[in-house]
C-alpha cells in the first residue's frame, strides 16, 4: 500500500518548483523523488529530459523500480481509481487529459532510448568524462 504525500512532500513534487530533498535514511526521500518523477511525466516532461542522481546503485535501482511499478499499475485502472492513485502518489488533481497521458506513460518510458536516467552521481560523472 502506498502512503499519501504530506503537504510538504506534495509541494516538493511540483514541476514548477526547484527542490533539494535531503534527509536521514528511511525518512521517505525515495518516495518523494519517485512522486516528483511521476508528476514531471504527467505534466508532459519527456522521459529523456529527466535526470535523477542518487548516491547509491541501490537507491537508483529502487527509484527506477518504483516509477515503473506505478506506471505499469496505471495502465489498467478505470478513471476513478486512476485519479485516486495519481493524487495519492503525486498530489496532483488529474483531469481527463492527464488520465489519458498516465495510461500511455509506461509504454513511452519503456520506449525511451536508454530508459529513464536514474543513476548514481559517480555514473553520471563517468558518462560526462566518456
Amino acid at each position: 500500500m502506498t502512503p499519501e504525500l504530506t503537504r510538504e512532500q506534495a509541494q516538493a513534487t511540483r514541476p514548477d518548483a526547484n527542490v533539494w530533498v535531503g534527509a536521514s535514511a528511511g525518512t521517505g526521500k525515495t518516495f518523494v523523488l519517485t512522486a516528483r518523477v511521476l508528476r514531471l511525466l504527467l505534466d508532459g516532461t519527456a522521459p529523456e529530459r529527466i535526470l535523477c542522481l542518487t548516491f547509491t546503485k541501490a537507491a537508483a535501482s529502487e527509484m527506477t523500480t518504483r516509477v515503473l511499478k506505478a506506471l505499469g499499475a496505471w495502465v489498467g485502472l478505470d478513471d476513478k481509481r486512476l485519479a485516486v492513485a495519481i493524487q495519492k502518489r503525486t498530489g496532483a488533481k488529474p483531469d481527463k487529459p492527464m488520465l489519458d497521458r498516465a495510461r500511455r506513460l509506461f509504454a513511452q518510458v519503456l520506449e525511451t532510448p536508454g530508459g529513464l536516467k536514474i543513476q548514481t552521481i559517480h555514473a553520471f560523472c563517468q558518462s560526462l568524462l566518456g
